[in-house]
């Protein structure tokens, strides 16, 4: 049986002994994570403060916790882009839902946003933790990942997704 060892404001941990072996499991909130694209075909991203991490400052897709309670994925990635970058999809593609299961436990799901118009909503994380947005060609993304300018997370797995969904689409 699933023992809680740890429960925090964003993390969980639970232990469970399995034919004689503890195993670890953690447990985060599934997300959203969204790439806008310009009409001009560019990525828009995040420069974002992040004091927690190292470096303290990151350049990062549009994302946020998927909030159950207030509606879909594709409802949560639409605040998130209000929230963070003042501007609203007319459409949404949810290209890749990442599931992870077993030792990190979490689900992210991945969007592409097209059709941008400003719409801004105020930011609850604060309007200072954003430091600006840059935007990339698919191949200045590319490079940016490759010589690690980008820092890798899972948000990574869904960028190598974008391009090779952009590199199809032409």
């Amino acid at each position: 049986m699933e023992r809680e060892v740890y429960k925090g404001q964003i993390i969980r941990i639970t232990e469970e002994e399995i034919s004689g072996v503890v195993w670890e499991r953690a447990y985060l909130p599934d997300g959203v994570i969204v790439f806008p694209i310009t009409d001009e075909g560019k990525i828009r991203l995040v420069n974002e403060r992040r004091p927690h991490e190292d470096p303290p400052q990151r350049i990062k897709p549009v994302s946020g916790i998927l909030e159950h309670h207030t509606g879909t994925p594709a409802e949560n990635a639409q605040r998130e882009m209000q929230e963070e970058i003042g501007l609203k999809a007319q459409t949404l593609e949810n290209f890749m839902t990442l599931r992870g299961s077993g030792t990190i436990n979490h689900t992210q799901h991945f969007f592409l946003a097209r059709g941008l118009s400003k719409e801004k909503l105020p930011n609850p994380d604060g309007e200072d933790t954003i430091i600006g947005t840059i935007e990339l060609t698919p191949g200045e993304l590319r490079e940016k990942l490759l010589n690690d300018k980008i820092k890798w997370s899972v948000s990574t797995l869904g960028m190598f997704r974008l391009l090779e969904k952009l590199n199809a689409l032409g």
